[in-house]
Parts: C-alpha cells; sequence; structure tokens
C-alpha cells in the first residue's frame, strides 16, 4: 500500500482549495442565510475540468483515477456540503453510472457533454413513499410502441430545477416482481411532461438546490431504456456505491473544516486566562476530530483503491460512509460546542457545518442501513458477486495513486 499522494493529486487537491477559499468561502454564509444556489459555481467548476476528473478522455473527462475524486469532493465539501453534493450526484450517482452501464451511443449523447461540463446530470430515485424501501417505488414507465409512457414523481432530488439529465427509476414489470421489476431510464428535462420543483425551509444544506421531478405521461425513447428491462435495481445499487464514495470523501472534508475553524478560535478564545486549547476537555474534542479525520479518510482511499482496480467494494463503500458521516456530524457538534455561544450564531461557519452534517447520514443510506449491511457482511448472511458491468480499473501511469 502506498499511503503517498501523487504530485499530480497534490496539484489537483491545491487547485480545489484555492478555488474553494477565492469563490465559496466568501460568500457561503450570505447563499446560506438566502437559500441561494448559485449556478454559475457549477460552471466554474466545470471550467476546471472537475464535473469530469475520473471519466476517462475518450468521453470527455480528466482521466484521473477514483481518489482523485475524492480529493475534489473533500475540497469542495470543506467550502459547503452543496457543492460537493453537485458533483456527487453529477458525477457519482449519474456520469459514473453511465459509463459503468450505458451503451456506446448513450455515453456519446449522454456522457460525452456531462463530463465536459455542458450539460448537468442528476438522479431520480427517492420518491415520497420510497426511500430506503426501493421495492415501493410507484413510478411507471408502460411500453407503447418505441417509447415509454413515464409517469410519477421522484423527491429529493439534488440539482432538481439546474439538471439537464436525469437517471429516473421506475416500474416497467409487475410491482410484486419489487426489485426485478424495476427499469432505469434516461430522461431529458426538455420532454414534454417534465417539471421540477423546489424544496424550501430545509434544517441544512440551504444553498443547494433540492427539490422533486414530477413524470405526466413522460415519452421516453425505447434507446433511452439504461441497461436491460429489469435491471433497474442493480444499477440503483451500483450508482450508489459510487456516489456513497463521494459522499464519504465530503464527509472527511467536513471533519477537515471542523478541524480548521476549531483550532483557530482555540488559538484566538481565552478563559481562566489561558487559549481554551490549552484546557484539556478542549483538547479531547480536537484530538476525536483527529482521529475522525484519519480514520475516514482510511476508510475512502481504501474503497478508492479497490475502484482503481476494477473490482467490487460495496462493502468498504457502505464502512467509508457510514463512519465517516457519523464522525463529521460528531465533529460538527463539538466544533460548536468548542465555539461556546458564538458556536450557535451564523457569524460562525460550525452552526451551518452542524446543519449540513445531518443530511448525509441519512441520505444515501441511512446510518441504520449501513450498520445492518456490515453486520450481514460479518455475519454471512451477505456476499457481494461480481457485477456483469463493472466500472472500469484505472489504468495506471509510473505512479501509484492514493492507498
Amino acid at each position: 500500500m502506498n499511503f503517498e499522494f501523487t504530485e499530480e493529486q497534490n496539484m489537483l487537491r491545491k487547485t480545489v482549495r484555492d478555488f474553494t477559499d477565492k469563490e465559496i468561502m466568501p460568500y457561503i454564509a450570505d447563499w446560506d442565510r438566502t437559500g441561494q444556489f448559485d449556478p454559475r459555481i457549477i460552471d466554474k467548476i466545470s471550467e476546471l475540468g472537475l464535473m469530469g476528473v475520473c471519466i476517462p478522455e475518450e468521453y470527455g473527462g480528466s482521466g484521473m483515477d477514483y481518489n482523485s475524486l475524492a480529493i475534489v469532493c473533500e475540497e469542495l465539501e470543506r467550502g459547503d456540503t452543496a457543492f460537493r453534493t453537485a458533483v456527487s450526484v453529477h458525477t457519482g450517482l449519474n456520469s459514473m453510472t453511465l459509463l459503468q452501464w450505458g451503451t456506446e451511443e448513450q455515453k456519446q449523447k449522454y456522457l460525452v457533454p456531462q463530463a465536459k461540463g455542458e450539460k448537468i446530470g442528476a438522479f431520480g430515485l427517492t420518491e415520497p413513499a420510497a426511500g430506503s424501501d426501493v421495492a415501493a417505488l410507484e413510478t411507471s414507465a408502460v411500453k407503447d410502441g418505441d417509447h415509454y409512457i413515464l409517469n410519477g414523481q421522484k423527491t429529493w432530488i439534488s440539482l432538481c430545477d439546474l439538471a439537464d439529465n436525469f437517471l429516473v427509476f421506475a416500474y416497467t414489470g409487475d410491482r410484486s416482481e419489487k426489485h426485478k421489476g424495476i427499469s432505469a431510464f434516461i430522461v431529458e428535462r426538455e420532454w414534454d411532461g417534465f417539471s421540477s420543483k423546489a424544496i424550501k425551509g430545509k434544517h441544512g444544506i440551504r444553498s443547494g438546490n433540492t427539490g422533486e421531478i414530477f413524470f405526466d405521461n413522460v415519452k421516453v425513447p425505447k434507446e433511452n431504456l439504461l441497461g436491460e428491462e429489469g435491471e433497474g435495481f442493480k444499477i440503483a445499487m451500483s450508482a450508489l456505491d459510487n456516489g456513497r464514495f463521494t459522499v464519504a470523501a465530503g464527509a472527511v472534508g467536513q471533519i477537515m473544516a471542523c478541524l480548521e475553524a476549531s483550532v483557530k478560535y482555540c488559538q484566538e478564545r481565552e478563559t481562566f486566562g489561558k487559549e481554551i486549547g490549552k484546557h484539556q476537555l478542549v483538547q479531547q474534542m480536537i484530538a476525536k476530530m483527529e482521529a475522525g479525520f484519519q480514520m475516514s479518510r482510511l476508510l475512502v482511499y481504501r474503497a478508492g483503491a479497490l475502484k482503481n482496480q476494477g473490482k467490487r467494494n460495496t462493502r468498504e463503500t457502505s464502512l467509508a460512509k457510514w463512519q465517516a458521516c457519523d464522525f463529521a456530524n460528531r465533529a460538527a457538534d463539538d466544533a460548536v460546542q468548542i465555539h461556546g455561544a458564538y458556536g450557535y450564531s451564523d457569524e460562525y461557519p460550525v452552526e451551518r457545518y452542524l446543519r449540513n452534517s445531518k443530511a448525509p447520514v441519512i441520505y444515501e443510506g441511512t446510518r441504520e442501513i449501513h450498520t445492518i449491511m456490515q453486520a450481514e457482511y460479518v455475519l454471512g448472511l451477505r456476499q457481494d458477486k461480481t457485477l456483469n458491468h463493472m466500472l472500469p480499473a484505472w489504468e495506471e501511469s509510473s505512479t501509484v495513486h492514493g492507498i
């Protein structure tokens, strides 16, 4: 195992960090207060080649490895969860799934412009009555000649008002078949019958665009079926392997942000005649953050190393997502505690970190779902098989990336 980042990865980290410091940090407090998502940030992220960072160059991407995607997510979430979420959804859930499951025609039509940042992709699985229980979804796609007629709605969809293309999951078979009756489709915003609506009043990630999308007799060409009929559940789960990886990496970035803010405050604030960082109980909280940061990063880059080798990584990615998000939630809580009453005010960023840290504990597999998954792996009740469709292994150069 190699624990050193390559020169290319260090340059990437510096590029994204400088971008975050210049384009996000000075404005994020105001965007969060007003619930504003600035789409120009996505344009600028695209200009840096970050929306297709791990997509092969032949499909319009930057051709970097999967741990480079983790670096991008770390550094963007250090600025705010909303912008890491945009990359998670566009790259992790949508583009990497097209790379894994799409036909050559689908890749040329949809993946290439998305990898270049010319088009934005999103993901539609969750419904008002279907979250962890995917088989409970109600959206349907009925075959009608050369098309499928899509009806239903999805909720908690990131980039709902901004994305051009959506991966949408719907029943094409009998609902009694449950998971085996679900199929996946590529849906374009501009098609008749498609509409979207933002959700207001969120507890956290207020500067992110999140909402609902609706399908009213949307005609989907049969060539926009992703994979085969009935493969939708497998496709969704493989997409979540990629999305969860980016969420876990983002959580590492949030712990980093909590540490930076807390260390700065510890060195500025004095109580009882000395810096608060010299009080042992404050040191205990800082130490826990550091431990969470280091352990989470190791779990993330371990999963990334498996991705780089083209190996199934559901178990490792689940563990990384569960632990990193829990560590981030605790780090944000401790960061507020360290700041005392000031931590309760948006004069300091830590109250935003605490609000933002809750959603990742819920989405892309709740804490409880991942707990069950890990127990089942250990008890021999769950075993992953190699998928017929796997992400391509990363082509290594003379240097070794990640861990």
